[in-house]
């Protein structure tokens, strides 16, 4: 956070001073938990559903907060920002607030609003800020290029994937004058979420990683999904201002987005005409990719640590990002290969001392992540010398895919049929469809199965699971499938050397 006092942040968010004569001055962290208040920081009062932060106002500043950003009165001096319905500034996040009201809405606007003036301030300061959307490997990616750019200069980015209303202007506002690179992933619940991202932290360089079927339930069709996605290029500025749009060539959507933009466009991917491209891509056993990096400024060569032929993409798309900010392909080539899973539950690998190897990728799902997850796994568990390993697939549910949802999951079944996995073990009625998808496409007898919950995956996986097994765990957020991974390695941990 760069230096305000409490008189400048009113001014910035439009509201008033409250038990304070506007002198009082945050130079330290924005936060919305006590616990990790810092002196000299801000304490942003947010009501929630079984505690509101108004109550902890006086309790924040004993603990060293300068003042609190709050929506009513508070025993504590304050910012009292205005109803989020007054607030019409650029840069305030109205759409994103979804059903959000009152205080909640209020306190959220003016965080956006100071977000905003911070971002603004930096960059003429000399901060680049850098914005990834796509409908899945966000997170991995914003990760790699957060780890590629810091040896350049300090770098900003998200934890896993607080990537909303809250979570963007929180990251923005973590960022000071040392600040040179400000990693933000762009997500959305509607049209014109992304595009309202970016104009609180307006981005330089603009990714887009893929358009997939994720939230269709809530955007309708993969086109509709494509014109959000499309609002990162859109809202960059020209070439002739530095703007750069880097998009996956491999998808048919994301290259057309170089329609939507006037910065200069970078495309990654595997084919032909991409300028930063993968060529001789192999996986060793543990599904850890390798492969030649192209790109104008040269040639090097790439061993991820990272598990999973997706995350090549990822990979492309940071590298981009770092050559067009100056790295040589030889030092982007070094920091992929010694980057590290930084974000949990995804791709997360552990070996138990008997051999289990648990592939914990249970933050979320989509058909697209799901199909990856899936392939590494049977990659993982391929024969390399004897016996291949035995596999196993828990899969839940995959949410918010609309009139999609049965035949997603179905299609999910049919494929771990036709990938080998060992064994199935569907989680939940609501994923049935990948269950009966698979016994359609051919499983028989114990093959695939389907249990009701978290209690009987982790009942059977404890009866039949073998030393040497490898077993993958995904599902959307809500089922909660990371209990059956934890359960899986309780008493059992291993350290997985930082593979993962």
């Amino acid at each position: 956070m760069i230096a305000l006092t409490l008189g400048e942040i009113a001014e910035i968010v439009g509201g008033r001073l409250h038990r304070a004569d506007g002198s009082e001055t945050v130079a330290s962290t924005v936060e919305f938990d006590t616990r990790k208040l810092t002196d000299g920081g801000l304490f942003v009062a947010l009501p929630g559903e079984r505690v509101d932060g108004h109550d902890f106002a006086a309790q924040a500043v004993a603990a060293g907060a300068s003042g609190v950003l709050a929506a009513r009165e508070v025993d504590a001096p304050a910012v009292i920002v205005p109803a989020a319905t007054e607030v019409e500034r650029p840069g305030t996040p109205m759409a994103l607030l979804g059903d959000r009201t009152g205080a909640g809405a209020s306190v959220l606007a003016g965080l956006a609003a100071l977000a905003r003036q911070v971002a603004g301030r930096l960059s003429q300061n000399g901060l680049t800020i850098v914005g990834v959307t796509g409908s899945s490997g966000k997170t991995s990616t914003k990760d790699l290029i957060a780890q590629v750019l810091e040896p350049m200069g300090a770098t900003v980015a998200p934890p896993g994937s607080f990537n909303n209303e809250l979570g963007h202007p929180w990251t923005v506002l973590r960022s000071d004058r040392d600040t040179r690179h400000l990693v933000l992933e762009l997500s959305a619940r509607g049209p014109g979420h992304i595009a309202e991202l970016c104009s609180i932290a307006p981005p330089r360089i603009g990714v887009v990683l893929n358009v997939g079927t994720a939230h269709l339930g809530e955007f309708g069709s993969q086109e509709a999904v494509a014109r959000t996605k499309g609002e990162l290029p859109a809202a960059l500025p020209s070439e002739a201002d530095g703007g750069v749009a880097i998009l996956n060539l491999d998808d048919p959507r994301v290259a057309q987005m170089a329609e939507r933009t006037s910065a200069s466009v970078v495309y990654f991917g595997q084919r032909d005409g991409a300028q930063v491209r993968a060529v001789d891509v192999q996986l060793d056993s543990a599904a850890r990719p390798s492969f030649r990096l192209i790109s104008p400024q040269g040639e090097a060569e790439v061993r991820l640590a990272l598990h999973g032929a997706h995350q090549v993409d990822n990979a492309l798309a940071a590298a981009a990002v770092a050559l067009e900010l100056g790295a040589t392909p030889q030092e982007v080539a070094e920091r992929l290969s010694s980057a590290r899973r930084l974000s949990a539950r995804r791709m997360e690998v552990t070996e138990r001392p008997d051999g289990v190897v648990v592939v914990n990728d249970s933050y979320n799902a989509n058909p697209e992540s799901m199909r990856a997850a899936l392939r590494t796994l049977a990659t993982m568990a391929r024969e390399t010398a004897g016996e291949p390993r035995r596999s196993w697939a828990v899969l839940g549910v995959m949410g918010e895919l609309g009139t999609d949802e049965t035949s997603a999951h179905d299609e999910i079944g049919r494929l771990a049929v036709r990938l080998n996995i060992s064994r199935l073990v569907v989680v939940g009625d609501r994923a049935r469809p990948m269950y009966q998808g698979a016994c359609l496409e051919g499983s028989y007898g114990n093959e695939a199965v389907l249990v009701p919950d978290v209690a009987g995956a982790i009942d059977l996986l404890g009866d039949q699971m073998q030393p040497g097994d490898v077993v993958l765990v995904k599902a959307s957020k809500a089922a909660e499938l990371w209990r059956v991974a934890d359960a899986i390695l309780d008493g059992s941990r291993a350290s997985n050397g930082g593979t993962s």
